[in-house]
């Protein structure tokens, strides 16, 4: 009986194994089959101008308005050096995702589908679910926030004024451990219809929300730009390098979303040349916004005076511009519907990229024949917000946020570092202890362990001896990929500075990681327990291999003889 017990138990474990280290080749040149008629595929109606709105509309939220002066009272001016230190890590990962999304620009599922190709099933598995963790708590936390806008804006009206009850868009706390808010599911509810109508109809309405938030935006720099006072500006940096760098971990997150565009590849006209560009073009466009509005902030007031709830609307109401604040209203209304709206459309798409593989139920990866989107998919997603934002105030678990965000990216970065040697030397014979492919993955594990505790010494005010200690030993092993490893360039955009440039997003993205609170660390290891085990029972018995449940056929490359 024991000796049968082992014998099964070593039999699960084999196949868990095998099963957990498999992975998808995928060829460059992936042939994508629209089948209209069994309504597998997505339909290719994105162009170049709507992927770059797309990126603006999922990164610019009601954030510029309100993230921009909370950080510049504790960084002073120097929170537009903030802002620029974080665009130019953020512009790093954008390059990143720029040549994958062109080197595999048929692929849906971004982060997961990429993993799943230059690692292994498991690993693109526990990806995907802290990536959706994120969303899904993301997506209920912005639904209330534009709800609470929404009454906002109502409330101009003066008979409206007061009268609307706080259950309504506001939350209104029941028994503790509830809070009830009506209208946030309301406009999920809108907006899930609106992207199961069609990609082409959802684009329009991000169009038009992510323009007018964009010349919102623009007008307030404008006018802003008359009030500023530049003795303002000094002292540029009143607390030192230190209060920027913090600032610079804190407004980080106000780009994320950029990488939205890569889960669009299935429907995007010219994806091999257009993706990059809206990847990269969008990051630009909202770098150059945010630097104007730190500017414009700063220079408008001095920064030991801003507020904390609406720092931007204060600044505009004390220099006599009472007029603008109702327009940030407005353009926080327009900026949070952009944001969600993009949220449950790549929500969507990443569960399509599972269900076609397998790893979820295969009712994820249907598409609905006539309106070509993954209806299925984008009810659950839109599901699974409303409650959330209707009976709990996710706002609570924000903390525990941004953990997908910064494992997503950098795994991404991993995947364009090994990637660029599988070609070479994935199939190459060797009698060495360890082969050249895993002293590479030891060297990444390596910068990502530097970056954590750069990250945690940095948190706790060391020395910054040992932070110079930890960067000498993550540059040694960016130098040992380096000198060690054959990079092959690959086809499309081409991120430039392999290893270097990926080393160093995944060494600052693990940095910000560890200034992430316990409870995020602690979410991440719990999820990564639940998800292996969902994939242990699940998983691993309902995968395709080979994604023939797809409309995407996956072609193996030839393998190189070995010398």
């Amino acid at each position: 009986m024991t000796s049968s017990s082992s014998s099964s138990a070593s039999s699960f474990f084999a196949c868990f194994w095998s099963s957990a280290l498999r992975s998808k080749p995928l060829s460059p040149a992936v042939e994508t089959s629209v089948r209209t008629s069994s309504g597998d595929g997505l339909v290719r109606r994105l162009g170049l101008f709507d992927l770059i709105l797309l990126g603006i509309g999922a990164s610019i939220g009601a954030g510029i308005f309100v993230v921009t002066g909370t950080v510049a009272r504790d960084a002073g001016p120097g929170v537009t050096i903030s802002f620029i230190i974080a665009g130019a890590s953020c512009v790093l990962n954008a390059l990143c995702y720029a040549e994958l999304a062109s080197r595999f620009p048929a692929v849906v599922g971004g982060a997961y589908m990429y993993t799943y190709s230059a690692f292994n099933e498991l690993t693109a598995f526990l990806v995907f679910a802290q990536l959706m963790l994120d969303y899904h708590i993301g997506a209920a936390s912005i639904a209330r926030s534009l709800a609470s806008y929404v009454v906002t804006v109502l409330e101009l009206i003066p008979f409206l004024k007061d009268n609307i009850p706080s259950w309504v868009g506001h939350g209104e706390e029941v028994l503790g451990a509830l809070s009830i808010n009506i209208l946030a599911p309301i406009l999920l509810v809108l907006l899930t219809v609106v992207l199961c109508w069609g990609v082409g109809e959802s684009s329009i309405l991000n169009s038009i929300m992510t323009v007018t938030k964009v010349l919102i935006v623009l007008f307030i720099i404008i006018v802003g730009a008359f009030e500023v006072d530049v003795s303002n500006w000094t002292p540029f940096a009143p607390h030192g390098l230190n209060s920027i760098l913090t600032g610079a971990t804190v407004v980080f997150f106000s780009y994320v979303g950029f990488d939205a565009v890569a889960n669009s590849a299935e429907e995007s006209k010219r994806p091999q040349r257009d993706l990059p560009f809206g990847i990269i073009g969008s990051l630009l466009v909202c770098v150059a916004l945010y630097i104007g509005v730190c500017l414009v902030i700063t220079g408008m007031v001095p920064y030991r005076y801003l507020g904390e709830d609406a720092p931007l609307a204060q600044a505009f109401t004390s220099r006599g511009l009472k007029y603008v604040s109702v327009l940030i209203s407005f353009g926080a209304v327009a900026g949070l519907t952009t944001t969600l709206l993009v949220g449950l459309y790549v929500q969507s798409r990443l569960y399509l990229g599972l269900g076609r593989d397998g790893l979820l139920p295969a009712i994820f990866a249907r598409v609905h024949p006539t309106r070509h989107t993954p209806v299925h998919s984008q009810v659950w997603v839109g599901l699974v917000a409303s409650i959330l934002a209707g009976l709990l105030n996710v706002r609570v678990l924000s903390h525990i946020l941004s953990v997908g965000t910064l494992t997503g990216y950098s795994v991404v970065s991993a995947c364009v570092v090994t990637l660029r040697w599988k070609d070479k030397t994935s199939s190459q014979a060797s009698t060495r202890r360890i082969s050249r492919r895993g002293e590479g993955i030891i060297c990444l594990f390596t910068i990502a362990c530097c970056g954590f505790a750069a990250g945690v010494l940095f948190r706790y005010g060391a020395s910054f001896v040992f932070l110079i200690l930890m960067a000498v030993i993550a540059i040694s092993s960016a130098g040992a990929l380096y000198l060690r490893q054959v990079y092959t360039d690959p086809p499309g955009f081409s991120c430039p500075g392999v290893p270097i440039i990926p080393s160093v997003s995944i060494f600052f993205n693990i940095f910000l990681f560890a200034q992430l609170h316990y409870e995020a660390w602690m979410r991440f290891i719990v999820l990564s327990i639940v998800t292996v085990g969902v994939y242990a029972f699940y998983g691993q018995y309902h995968v395709d291999p080979l994604g023939s449940n797809a409309s995407i056929v996956y072609h193996r490359a030839p393998a190189e003889e070995a010398p």
